[in-house]
This record gives structure tokens, sequence and C-alpha cells, in this order.
């Protein structure tokens, strides 16, 4: 996959995501003796992800979230490519997934490879009427959230490729709308530029670094793609290594210095991308990582 393109229609009231990694595949389930896509996204309890033992750099577990979205969406269509069996699938389901529409079934005379979900929300059972601007502000984010954390993938959204390349370049994004945000409250004064200390780890780790700029510990944190917007072990992990070693720096330069590492965390500002093998989270909504750091893999 190289290509992930999100369309959010507010007047239509429909959102579209597609990517162009390998598609589903297109065949009659030797067991449930129905079509694989409608198994994965019409009914319950299909998932494949179960095996404990297997690891995996995945963020779902049970296979709900895209279930989830067809149960409380009042349309909602899947349309996959399949290089292996010359085929194209679109089907529909409307109804909050109570009804199930028939699968159109086509030529795949390109050997193309791709997945795209359509889905108009039931937003009258979120009590809202349509997408409202904190909603879209949101789904936006996690647009943007992709775009600097999936690495080598073209990210579009609405039609126009995003900007951001890669994770240094999505951290310079709030060190800038910070530094705007600060030369604003200050009545335009130019505000001296904040230095950030990036390292690419290894294919698993990428961390940056800067200065907390109202003087409490900040992170902008991923387990695999996903926002952990509380943070967790992850966010832990590498934040107690920079104090402990700050604190020794600290000490070795100036002995009187009782600098402790609490204090030095209160002014860390952390952005951290990692792949962690079988993640666990604190809900369905994956906001602290809660997997021992004994367990990253």
């Amino acid at each position: 996959m190289d290509t992930l393109k999100v369309n959010i229609d507010v007047e239509a009231g429909t959102i579209s995501v597609y990517n162009n990694g390998r598609g589903i595949p297109i065949e009659i389930h030797s067991k449930e003796k129905i079509y694989i896509p409608e198994l994965i996204f019409g009914h319950l309890l299909s998932s494949s992800n179960y095996d404990d033992d297997e690891k995996k750099l995945t963020g779902g577990r049970n296979g709900y979230g895209a279930k989830l979205a067809n149960i409380y969406s009042h349309e909602f269509t899947v349309e996959t490519a399949d290089k292996n069996t010359s085929q194209k699938y679109k089907q529909t389901w409307t109804d909050n997934m109570s009804k199930c529409g028939t699968a159109k079934i086509t030529k795949n005379s390109k050997g193309e490879e791709y997945t795209r979900i359509t889905f108009r929300p039931d937003l009258k059972r979120f009590g809202m009427d349509r997408i409202d601007d904190d909603t879209l502000g949101l789904l936006k984010k996690r647009v943007y959230d992709m775009s600097g954390t999936v690495k080598n993938v073209k990210v579009y959204l609405n039609d126009e490729r995003l900007k951001i390349k890669d994770f240094k370049s999505y951290v310079d994004m709030y060190i800038k709308s910070t530094q705007e945000e600060v030369s604003e409250k200050s009545g335009g004064a130019a505000q001296p530029k904040q230095a950030v200390v990036h390292e690419v780890v290894n294919q698993r780790w990428e961390v940056a670094y800067a200065l907390s700029p109202d003087g409490s510990f900040q992170h902008v944190a991923f387990a695999n793609s996903i926002a952990t917007t509380k943070g967790g072990t992850h966010v832990d992990y590498i934040a107690n290594q920079i104090a402990k070693n700050l604190v020794a720096a600290v000490s070795k330069k100036n002995k009187g210095a009782a600098v402790k590492a609490a204090q030095i965390k209160n002014h860390m500002w952390l952005f951290v991308n990692a792949l962690i093998e079988n993640p666990t989270f604190d809900s369905q909504t994956k906001e602290t990582l809660t997997l021992p750091a004994a367990k990253f893999g």
C-alpha cells in the first residue's frame, strides 16, 4: 500500500476511506458459505485476529471497528478489488446493517488491488443533525495523524495530498502552530525558534523531544498509528529514560544541583511513534496503551 484517501462530504453526510493495499479475497468462505467481504463487514464475531501467540503490529483485535461503523450507519458500502481472482466486489448494507444488499461482482481485467469503504453515519444516534465542526476537525486530525505516522504512504484528504511526509514534519507542524499561538498572544512578537531533538531509533521507534510551552508535561503519542491521547506505557518508557539520563548529566556537571526526574518531566514535550506487538489498551477508544514495556517486542 502506498496511497490512502479520505473524503468527507459534510453536505451529504458521508465519509469514504480508500487504500490501494491488497484487496479482500473475493471467495466463498469454506465454513460460513458466504463471500468473505460480507463476512468481514456484515457479521459479528467473524474476526481472524484472536491468536495471542501470533505477533502482530496492528491495532484492532476483535474486528468490531468496521462492523460498528456499519451498525451505526444509514448506508454502508464496501468495494474491493482482488488481483488473485481477477474480480471486483461491491455490496451495500442499509438501515443500521439490518438489510444486506446483493453483492455485485465484476471482472477486474486491469489486476487492480484496493478497498474503499463509504458510509453515511446515523448522526441522530449521536445527537447530531449533521457532521458538526468539532467532529469534522477530529476526523481531519485523524487523517493528518496517518500522514505523519505511516511511512511511505501518500495521504489525501478530500482529493488534496497532505504535505506532511513523515513524523518529523508532523512534529514540526505542532511546534510551528504553538509558536504562532504564543506570538499572537504576545502581540505579534517574534519568537525564538524552538529546538527539537528527533531520532529514528529503529524501524519500530521514532521519538522527538522539545521543551513544553507551558511548563507541564505534554505528549503526542501513537501506538501502531493509533492516537493514544492519554499516553500510556510507551510514553512512560521514553519519558523515564530521558529524565534518568538528564538527571545523570546535570549531576555530573553540577553535583550540587538536586534535580529530580519529576521536575525534568514537567518541561517535556514528547512525541512518540511506536510499533508495538499485540498492543493492549484501556478501552475500545484506545486512548491509553496498557501493555507492559517488557512485552513491546
